[in-house]
């Protein structure tokens, strides 16, 4: 799917309902008050009734797309464009090329980025690379990065020719690295693959994972099988969407950006990226803009 097929097979809102209906309700309209049948109004918007609950909606209510007045073509469009940006694309972008206020595009970008991060996650199993990151600020190592700076720290979790996980944690010790590991791996792990980092070798014993490890600070990147190549070019593709695309992020949303990218790199290879994004979106909860602009600790 490209930004002409998006053009050509959605070029109303009419389409764009229609297509949506189709991927919430596969099987027939539902109430998403009760869940029983409803029956399409013959209104000029395309309404829909529930008889049990007296209930009248639409296809995008209580979804990512809920109350918005932007029309859906734009919102098809700018799905299209996140999606389908390697590294990533800033709402400026999206301001210039939909022709619409910088806050609509904020807003828009990070609601497209909470339904990508509401998706199932599937245990990682087999051969797994654990290592961590600094993004912001300055300092490179881990004992320049602690005290004051202002790098957030990383965590990243990849089975080798599987899936990535990303999580943006509030310091690097060994009881969170030991919570993300179990949160991701399953019990069917071949070998743990890590840096010399202390923490890991006893993360490893404890959940009865064979355990090999690379000296970074010796200069020693390849052990034959041993390395964390997979992982570091993870981080190596953030840093690149951060330093071309978005330049500067919150702590706050921090995370929100780490699943956006996780996200879009474990379905590169998919052909229905588009529609799968989509599928995301009618499904995942609303998302206010006084939720999103509240203050809250970082993660």
């Amino acid at each position: 799917m490209n930004l002409v097929d998006v053009n050509t097979l959605f070029p109303t809102d009419e389409k764009c309902r229609e297509f949506l209906t189709r991927l919430r309700w596969p099987e027939g309209v539902r109430c998403p008050r009760c869940n029983m049948d409803a029956v399409e109004l013959e209104t000029e918007k395309t309404l829909y009734y529930c008889r049990q609950c007296d209930y009248q909606f639409s296809v995008t209510v209580g979804t990512i797309f809920n109350d918005s007045h932007l029309p859906l073509t734009k919102w098809f469009i700018a799905t299209l464009l996140l999606c389908e940006a390697k590294k990533g694309m800033s709402a400026c972008q999206i301001q210039r090329t939909l022709g619409i206020s910088y806050k609509t595009a904020w807003y828009l970008c990070h609601r497209i980025r909470a339904a990508m991060a509401e998706c199932d996650k599937p245990m990682l199993s087999g051969e797994i690379e654990m290592d961590e990151t600094y993004v912001g600020g300055k300092g490179k190592t881990r004992k320049e990065c602690g005290g004051g700076t202002k790098k957030r720290p990383v965590i990243g979790i990849r089975q080798r020719n599987g899936e990535l996980r990303l999580f943006h944690a509030k310091a690097v010790t060994g009881r969170v690295l030991e919570k993300f590991l179990k949160d991701n791996a399953g019990e069917d792990v071949d070998v743990f693959f890590t840096d010399e980092f202390a923490p890991y070798k006893k993360i490893a014993k404890r959940a009865g994972f064979a355990h090999e490890s690379v000296t970074h600070s010796k200069k020693e990147y390849v052990r034959g099988n041993a390395h964390t190549n997979s992982i570091e070019s993870a981080f190596s593709l953030f840093k690149r969407g951060l330093r071309g695309s978005w330049h500067k992020l919150s702590a706050k949303h921090l995370q929100a950006y780490l699943e956006e990218m996780t996200f879009r790199f474990n379905r590169r290879k998919n052909s229905d990226l588009f529609v799968d994004t989509l599928r995301h979106m009618v499904t995942a909860p609303v998302l206010t803009f006084k939720k999103l602009t509240r203050e809250t600790e970082a993660a």
